[in-house]
């Protein structure tokens, strides 16, 4: 089956020199869910930019179900759809105006439009509001409009930028839920880009993730988890953590994926347990100030590759 999203070597370089994304590869097959994981300016609107032809990659090729979004742009806009970081609805029109504008634009079949609209409006929650001006909406029912109004092509695959930035967190939750239930309803292809842990995890069938525009990492996020064992040691030291790390390693406490930052140090565990590596650690008389137990995060996956945790890059 073809994939749905075909990238190879996508390159973007601003004027100035500024690579903002560096000959990327990926694929997303029919009816996944994919995210590009990373923190504000590792690449991730620039790729849906250039995905979406608003943005005219440098070098490399992307095709949306075949269609070459630089050689077939019209045939690539017609089998997506696009949800921006930055609101785009107007605000001074009604919701129910708003759809009617899109649909046209999109050449969606006259005739169908009303019942397009009446069908997509409840699974939204938006039918009791459809007749308000959207500058009367809440943040997260203006997000709802949004992604109904990018269904109204019926596109096969859908773009979704930050889609709950700035979103209190039911209002997010709620957000997340209707977006997992896309894929359920509709077998519809998703790229998703966040910087939220929780959503990845959650939402995601394969994710990859960019630092300073490059793919890191890619794989389900269980698989990435798992790469880090079932448990980690996290250790914060009164000094010279780079000795403390070698020590470890020196006597098989710490593995070549075991991590330093700053004063802390991330032992990931992939054999024995917690109890037997804490108190190897005590037994080295290394100086620390605090060792804690837990299971792996997204957030050490991306600590490990990147040396920065995801909420301080962001």
């Amino acid at each position: 089956m073809q994939p749905a999203i075909e990238v190879h070597r996508l390159t973007k370089t601003y004027p100035g020199g500024v690579e903002a994304v560096k000959a990327i590869d990926f694929a997303v097959e029919p009816g996944d869910v994919f995210g590009l994981l990373g923190p504000n300016g590792a690449g991730k609107s620039t790729t849906i930019g250039m995905l979406t032809t608003t943005i005219l990659p440098s070098s490399g090729s992307a095709r949306l179900a075949g269609h070459d979004v630089v050689r077939e742009p019209l045939a690539a806009r017609s089998v997506s759809g696009v949800v921006f970081q930055d609101a785009v609805v107007d605000r001074a029109l009604t919701g129910r105006h708003n759809l009617e504008i899109h649909a046209r634009l999109w050449g969606v079949d006259p005739v169908a439009r009303p019942q397009r609209i009446v069908d997509l409006a409840p699974p939204f929650g938006i039918a009791d509001i459809l007749d308000r001006p959207v500058a009367s909406y809440s943040g997260g029912q203006r997000r709802r409009l949004e992604i109904a109004r990018a269904l109204l092509s019926e596109p096969r695959v859908l773009f979704l930028d930050e889609p709950t930035v700035g979103l209190d967190p039911r209002i997010r939750y709620e957000l997340l839920d209707l977006i997992d239930g896309l894929r359920v309803r509709r077998h519809m292809t998703i790229l998703l880009t966040t910087h939220y842990l929780d959503e990845a995890e959650r939402l995601c069938d394969r994710l990859a993730i960019m630092h300073e525009g490059r793919i890191v990492a890619m794989d389900s996020p269980s698989a990435l988890l798992a790469g880090l064992g079932r448990e980690i040691v996290e250790i914060r030291v009164a000094d010279d953590p780079a000795a403390a790390l070698g020590a470890l390693r020196s006597h098989g406490i710490a593995n070549g994926d075991a991590f330093a930052v700053g004063s802390s140090l991330t032992i990931p565990l992939r054999d024995g347990s917690a109890h037997h590596a804490v108190a190897a650690i005590t037994g080295l008389g290394i100086d620390t100030e605090a060792i804690t137990t837990r299971v792996p995060t997204l957030d050490d996956v991306y600590l490990r590759l990147t040396g920065t945790r995801l909420d301080e890059a962001a």
